[in-house]
């Protein structure tokens, strides 16, 4: 069972990042009891429809949600813009405006650039829960195909 996990698990990874069915794990089913090809494919079917209908998941109509969107690129460079006018606000009652917006446009741009990186880390979040999502919906799925399957006299690997 530990391997059925391991397979299922590659392939929606190997799915998301999309790699073709050849190259992705994918559930193998054994005729224990000299089923023919006709009638595995019956049997396989019919496993598929029971499947679909306890979980209320089909594979083959679930698809990955879009990714949220990429953080913006433009934060530093406007973190900055912003503090450069503000410093050269500052800077020029102080009497020099360049100095003020010099320095401004540097924690302006620090700020930009840590408001950026906290929006990269939330995307991968994001994207990291939809693909657990999505994995777990397919091990579900699975998991009621392969009893299926295995209550019909196959071996499921």
């Amino acid at each position: 069972m530990k391997r059925l996990h391991f397979v299922i698990g590659t392939a929606v990874i190997m799915s998301l990042l999309g790699a073709t069915a050849e190259s992705r794990g994918e559930m193998f089913i054994f005729p224990e009891k000299g089923q023919s090809k006709e009638q595995q494919e019956q049997d396989e079917f019919a496993c598929y429809k029971w499947a679909k209908e306890q979980t209320g998941i089909d594979p083959n109509k679930t698809t990955a949600a879009a990714p949220p969107p990429a953080p913006e690129s433009g934060q530093v460079a406007r973190g900055a813009a912003s503090g450069a006018a503000v410093g050269a606000i500052g800077g020029a009652i102080a009497g020099d405006a360049g100095k003020g917006a010099a320095a401004g446009a540097a924690v302006g741009g620090g700020a930009g650039a840590v408001r950026k990186r906290g929006a990269q880390k939330e995307y991968q979040k994001e994207v990291e829960q939809q693909a657990t999502s999505q994995q777990a919906k397919q091990e579900t799925f699975n998991r009621a195909y392969g009893t299926c399957m295995q209550g019909k006299g196959y071996k499921v690997g």
